[in-house]
């Protein structure tokens, strides 16, 4: 039996190389994130994920980004195109009751359809306020509304449990107020703790509170609480989120190849950074040989407490065969929300008009 390593990692395509086998195959690795460049149909993204399973016991947790609206990485072939989560939250101003339902059903079948193709995670919902500022979150966030955003993740994350999955929580402790894209710049938040408190962290806060599985840390500086981002501050992860809110998840890192990872260092110091800020597991996107480096250098200690924190993000329970699903009335239901996301306007022009819908980002 092999423990769960600190370490998420990618690959490059639609099967694994040897060179891939091997480095999932290390202790220090404990998951695998994939991404549209790894699906080309149901059939053989099913294939790939049992053949990531098949090298490890307990096997590597498997994720993916699978939100919905911009940030869909399996599409196409059975696979339902997802509304952005702020339809969800014009649905809801619209009508709170349809709102809640909405969401509950959608998260069931983004949760279900990625289980039947063995995918253990998926890293939703986004928790960020959009507050009209930030373009990488825009219509990610179910809403600008604090309140608005705990009642419909709530329900995501009731449905996603519904089919046997856990939720991560992101981009703690809120993205949503700063412009810049923390995937090529250095975004930096002036507020005050006590102002982010009444604003972006209160759905997580509430989130927490009722014991959300796991939550990924946004790449921000908050300089008024520490000088460093929030994924590798102390103060963030085990100061505020461990003690003072008493959070017992998972943690994740966001991608520690994206430039507002850049001021750690270099791989192994950002890695370094994050897990002794209190991260239990950090995202190695997009640099093999990076990973590679760091698999030679560096040795990394067993940890019980994180690896049962990894372990209860395993996808659990049944999931249905492709014709009982088909079958199933929460599918209908399901489509029928996505007809309806997509076709109304519930008075929010921006949201209707947002051709990003279909779009594919990597």
């Amino acid at each position: 039996m092999t423990a769960l390593g600190p370490l998420m990692v990618d690959v490059a395509g639609l099967t694994l190389t040897d060179a891939e086998r091997t480095r999932l195959m290390n202790p220090a690795v404990g998951g695998v994130i994939l991404f549209a460049r790894n699906f080309s149909s149901t059939e053989q993204l099913t294939a790939l994920t049992a053949e990531i399973r098949a090298l490890r016991h307990p096997h590597l947790l498997i994720a993916v980004d699978q939100e919905g609206g911009r940030v869909q990485r399996f599409r196409d072939d059975g696979f339902i195109h997802l509304p952005p989560m702020g339809r969800l939250g014009a649905l809801f101003k619209h009508d709170r009751q349809a709102g809640l339902e909405a969401a509950r059903s959608l998260g069931w079948l983004m949760a279900v359809q990625l289980r039947m193709a063995g995918v253990d995670l998926s890293f939703a919902p986004v928790l960020d306020l959009d507050r009209g500022v930030s373009g990488v979150i825009g219509d990610r966030a179910f809403s600008r509304d604090p309140a608005a955003i705990i009642a419909l993740a709530v329900a995501w994350i009731s449905g996603m449990k519904e089919a046997g999955m856990a939720a991560v929580g992101k981009h703690f402790p809120g993205h949503g107020s700063i412009a810049e894209d923390s995937h090529i710049a250095h975004p930096v938040d002036h507020r005050a703790l006590s102002t982010i408190e009444r604003e972006d962290l209160r759905p997580f806060v509430a989130l927490i509170e009722r014991f959300i599985p796991a939550l990924m840390m946004a790449h921000v500086v908050y300089p008024k609480i520490d000088a460093l981002p929030a994924g590798f501050s102390k103060v963030w992860v085990q100061d505020l989120l461990r003690q003072r809110w008493r959070y017992q998840g998972a943690v994740f890192t966001d991608d520690l190849t994206m430039a507002a990872a850049s001021v750690a260092g270099d791989i192994g110091a950002r890695v370094d950074a994050a897990l002794a800020a209190g991260c239990d597991m950090a995202l190695i996107c997009n640099h093999p040989q990076w990973v590679d480096q760091l698999l030679i250098h560096r040795k990394f200690t067993a940890d019980p407490l994180r690896e049962a924190r990894l372990a209860h993000l395993m996808g659990h329970g049944p999931v249905p065969s492709p014709k009982r699903f088909l079958h199933d009335p929460r599918t209908a239901m399901a489509k029928a929300w996505v007809e309806r996301l997509q076709n109304e306007s519930f008075g929010d022009e921006r949201a209707a008009a947002d051709d990003g819908w279909f779009l594919n980002e990597e």
